[in-house]
């Protein structure tokens, strides 16, 4: 069943609203995207306006941003250590922005939206 993210048909006290008109498409909403840890896999989705969307399942590796000296590193993401947007995604190794993912270098949290941009960047956490 198609997910919809247009009005409710009820009030918030609880009333009935009634509809002015059906559903339409651009109040289409699509399940989340999940991104687990493996070999990189890109979906394309078509979006409002003809522009398409990049969602990453799959992904294993990190574009690693040092705070410590600017640069920017490609590294290998190990596993999941930490997820704020649910304690079952660490279990899962489900990448999420605010992940704190574990690298060669150490922890780093996740700055994009894997699921949205189609690509993993982080910034390292200092260790203290």
């Amino acid at each position: 069943m198609a997910i919809f993210q247009g009005k409710s048909k009820r009030s918030p006290s609880g009333g009935r609203n009634v509809a002015s008109r059906g559903k339409k498409k651009f109040e289409l909403g699509r399940d989340p995207t999940e991104t687990r840890i493996g070999e990189k896999k890109l979906r394309k989705i078509r979006v409002r306006g003809g522009n398409e969307k990049l969602r990453l399942a799959l992904g294993n590796e990190i574009n690693l941003i040092n705070p410590a000296n600017n640069k920017a590193e490609k590294l290998e993401i190990l596993n999941v250590v930490e997820n704020q947007a649910n304690p079952n995604y660490v279990r899962r190794n489900i990448i999420t922005k605010g992940a704190v993912v574990e690298t060669e270098l150490g922890k780093a949290k996740i700055t994009s939206r894997p699921g949205q941009d189609g690509v993993i960047n982080g910034v390292l956490l200092s260790e203290e």
